[in-house]
């Protein structure tokens, strides 16, 4: 484990050094609008973009971290950048990974007015399909929901992975693109808050990237993801509003 936590904090040390060198825009951006309205929120984001969201990542941010060697090896770059590491992760086998945990101390985050963090289809996948723990998170803080995918304009993918993780190159440009804020119901069952959130992430990532998108478990239908645009079109129309986060 001590080995663990050397080799995160030189990986923290050289993807800080790296971020220097990216260029962030958002599109679609709703935390300004949100912000005014005093309105709580959670990103929630695939696995596979973790490190260009990171990058991206907004201070004081509750991003809850698996307590596997994986989780470790980012918590240092997380502290570093001003986020806030929650150890935990759903049950694997029956056992307990904090899980529970975790959702408790992101809703008191939350409720404190923070932003938390989700990789919604972590830690281990399958890839697309988003667990319970943001819509349960949600539900109880009556936070919205934004679904965001993080595009590099150059990136290394991790192929063999299950979750095909994306590691922005540096010198280039990382795009992230909102899908409209998901809201709970009063009286909604969980299962069926969970697959809004499934159904407005996979076609968002459809729009943007449609190539890593068929990679997801389940893919929503092509004409839900509206995928006749692709993500340069969507960056040269406009998805909204366009904000800058160097």
């Amino acid at each position: 484990m001590f080995i663990v936590r050397i080799f995160s904090w030189v990986i923290a040390v050289v993807i800080l050094m790296f971020r220097w060198t990216y260029r962030v825009r958002f599109h679609n951006d709703p935390r300004a609008r949100l912000r005014a309205d005093r309105q709580n929120y959670i990103f929630s984001f695939l696995h596979a973009h973790q490190l260009g969201l990171i990058i991206g990542g907004q201070r004081g941010t509750g991003a809850m971290v698996s307590r596997s060697k994986d989780g470790e090896l980012i918590v240092p770059l997380l502290r570093l950048i001003g986020c806030v590491p929650v150890r935990g992760s759903k049950k694997v086998s029956r056992k307990d990974r904090g899980g529970r945990e975790a959702i408790h101390t992101l809703v008191d985050h939350v409720l404190g007015g923070m932003p938390a963090a989700i990789a919604v289809d972590g830690p281990r996948g399958p890839r697309g399909r988003v667990h319970k723990g943001v819509a349960l998170l949600s539900q109880q803080t009556g936070a919205a929901v934004l679904n965001l995918i993080a595009v590099p304009r150059t990136r290394w993918i991790a192929r063999r992975a299950w979750d095909r993780l994306q590691v922005p190159l540096p010198f280039t440009q990382i795009d992230g693109f909102f899908a409209e804020p998901i809201y709970p119901i009063d009286g909604e069952k969980l299962e069926c808050y969970r697959q809004r959130i499934e159904d407005s992430l996979q076609a968002l990532e459809q729009f943007i990237d449609q190539g890593e998108a068929a990679y997801n478990a389940r893919r929503v239908p092509s004409e839900t993801a509206n995928s006749t645009e692709t993500r340069d079109q969507a960056i040269d129309q406009g998805t909204g509003n366009t904000t800058r986060d160097d």
